[in-house]
């Protein structure tokens, strides 16, 4: 594809609103640097704006359409630059705090639970469940006929996420020692969404049904890990890990065209509710960094550009 085709397919969008999410925080600390092309001082993967201005080759917005979604970097700005293909119309009954906390966490969590080929009536474990992500996981599992179960480390979290449809949380304090005979209480698990890594994951396998499979979302607790062969070759597990910032844009387009098709809707009908922990304005950006980091939060944390 030539440049000038690209700028053609365009699409200026006014932001008014941006979640903040950990690899921000791990931008911001010189441990996840931003990709070629990309603001590498301006973090900010997901948005909610309305659309300022279009390339020559936009048909498919008009001025001033409400459109969320992700980019690779750079959402924490009044303005921003996104390929037309992977921006979706934000339903009407969300505000621009709510559209802002929606693109990065139910577009992964949908992607990784269609990843794990999901069905009805399988169990679902989830780790650090009141996370963003967790919580968007949950709810897309209860809507995907599924039963979410989820993991935390602090009791509160659990109970507030029953709340959106969890059907039962463990709070840990030591994986190795909890995780296996609680698992083994609810019949094992099909689907894990591991947000946690380290050491979760030798643990988990001990949770796993046969043919069960554990997608890697995020690793906060380390990622280096020593796991027993046998366990996954005897259960027949497949782990797998999955990223979103690091695809090719054939590929964004591709999660962005599920996300408003299978997702979308249920957020037009209320099935799925946005959750906000904390609104800073981005002036305050600095004080979310630094609630986000104390792990207190439940759900997003959204920035508001003036």
């Amino acid at each position: 594809m030539s440049r000038s085709r690209s700028r053609a397919e365009h699409v200026l969008v006014r932001v008014h609103a941006t979640g903040l999410n950990r690899a921000d925080i791990l931008q911001r600390q010189g441990r996840y640097p931003a990709p070629p092309g990309v603001p590498p001082d301006i973090p900010g993967l997901e948005f909610a704006g309305e659309v300022a201005a279009l390339g020559a080759g936009v048909e498919s917005w008009k001025m001033g359409q409400r459109v969320f979604g992700l980019v690779a970097g750079g959402a924490h700005a009044e303005y921003l630059v996104a390929d037309a293909r992977t921006l979706v119309e934000v339903p009407s009954r969300l505000d621009w705090v709510a559209a802002g906390s929606v693109p990065e966490v139910f577009i992964t969590a949908h992607d990784a639970l269609v990843q794990a080929a999901l069905q009805p009536g399988e169990h679902v474990l989830i780790h650090a469940v009141g996370s963003g992500v967790g919580m968007a996981g949950v709810q897309l599992a209860r809507a995907m006929g599924a039963i979410p179960f989820g993991t935390s480390r602090t009791a509160d979290k659990i109970e507030r996420a029953r709340e959106f449809g969890l059907e039962d949380g463990l709070t840990v304090t030591d994986p190795a020692a909890q995780l296996a005979e609680w698992g083994k209480q609810h019949g094992g698990f099909d689907v894990v969404l591991d947000l946690v890594g380290g050491n979760y994951v030798a643990p988990t396998l001990e949770t796993m049904r046969s043919k069960g499979r554990i997608v890697f979302i995020g690793t906060p607790a380390g990622r280096e890990v020593e796991l027993n062969l046998g366990v996954i070759m005897s259960k027949r597990l497949t782990l797998r890990g999955t990223v979103l910032r690091a695809r090719p844009l054939a590929e964004k387009i591709a999660v962005t065209e599920a996300f408003a098709r299978d997702v979308v809707p249920l957020l037009a009908r209320g099935t799925l509710r946005p959750i906000v922990d904390k609104v800073f304005p981005l002036a305050r950006v600095r004080e979310a960094h630094q609630y986000l980091e104390s792990n207190e939060s439940f759900g997003k944390v959204v920035l508001t550009i003036p």
